[in-house]
């Protein structure tokens, strides 16, 4: 179940960028640079095409944070050891006061 989540993950993260890039900004985005701006208008219209580019970022979006979510909850193991840090392991250790030489009288 981790690798088929992993791999999902790994092809929103694909399809939003693709997504994201094919949205036109003021220099016409990814989509004026190959032409997909004409041809998309001319399948679903102008200001439908933003719509469903605008949309289909959101849910994407979305999906790979939930994702994110359910695969660092369930599915990664938590080491209650690791959870200590350095300093507090080696605590003990540190030397309270500085000890005085002996005296030789």
């Amino acid at each position: 179940m981790f690798p088929f989540l992993i791999v999902l993950s790994a092809i929103i993260a694909v399809l939003l960028i693709i997504v994201v890039l094919l949205q036109a900004s003021k220099g016409n985005g990814l989509a004026g640079t190959f032409g997909g701006a004409a041809q998309m208008g001319a399948v679903f219209g102008t200001r439908r095409t933003a719509d469903f580019l605008s949309k289909a970022t959101w849910a994407l979006s979305a999906s790979l944070v939930v994702l994110a979510l359910v695969i660092n909850l369930f599915f990664l193991k938590v080491d209650n050891q690791s959870a200590e840090s350095i300093i507090q392991k080696n605590k003990s250790s540190v030397p309270t006061a500085p000890s005085l030489p002996p005296t030789g009288k």
